[in-house]
């Protein structure tokens, strides 16, 4: 039974600066450049079938590329963190593309995503890691340019259950380039 979910790849150059930034909380589990992300929509563990309607829909998406900007560093979980993230800055072209994949996954009956997007990229899991560590870890970093990267296609992504971090394996790519005839439409949904 395969976990899947749908993502942006962060390309190499981005990950090697944001891989910069590992390091100065003791306890934190960092990810790996390769396996830097952005989430659209996690899917979760589903049947061979499901997968293969997952796979099938998603080659309907039909977007342009676009561009997004790396803006700053943050945490998820207040006062008892669990993530250290690369926020992104939101666009109409991003939020878009992840609508459609929920859109998408609801109409094949999955249920809808419980939380609410945050487009973010995770640099580190946390467990047992002090708000003012990473309030420390944070403030160091105050100094974050803003990175930006085109986006050219996404990704149906598997992983082994684990603690999350990868490894994550590319089962599908999409490119993202906008309207496709009639006869190419036709021609796959056959």
């Amino acid at each position: 039974m395969p976990r899947l979910f749908t993502a942006i790849e962060v390309p190499r150059d981005i990950g090697a600066m944001l891989s910069s930034l590992r390091g100065g909380i003791p306890g934190a589990r960092w990810i790996h450049p390769e396996n830097y992300h952005l989430t659209l929509r996690f899917i979760g563990d589903i049947d061979e079938r499901t997968a293969n309607e997952i796979a099938g829909i998603l080659d309907f998406v039909e977007r342009p590329a676009f561009n997004v900007t790396l803006t700053g560093l943050d945490q998820f979980g207040g006062k008892k963190p669990r993530a250290i993230f690369a926020s992104l800055q939101p666009s109409a072209a991003l939020i878009e593309l992840q609508a459609e994949h929920e859109r998408m996954m609801q109409r094949i009956g999955l249920p809808a995503e419980g939380r609410r997007f945050t487009p973010h990229v995770t640099l580190a899991r946390l467990r047992d890691v002090s708000a003012l560590e990473v309030a420390e870890y944070l403030a160091t970093r105050g100094g974050f340019r803003p990175m930006s990267f085109p986006v050219n296609r996404f990704v149906l992504y598997s992983s082994r259950a684990s603690q999350g971090g990868g490894p994550y394996i590319v089962e599908a790519d999409y490119p993202l380039r906008g309207r496709r005839g009639l006869e190419t439409r036709y021609a796959r949904a056959m």
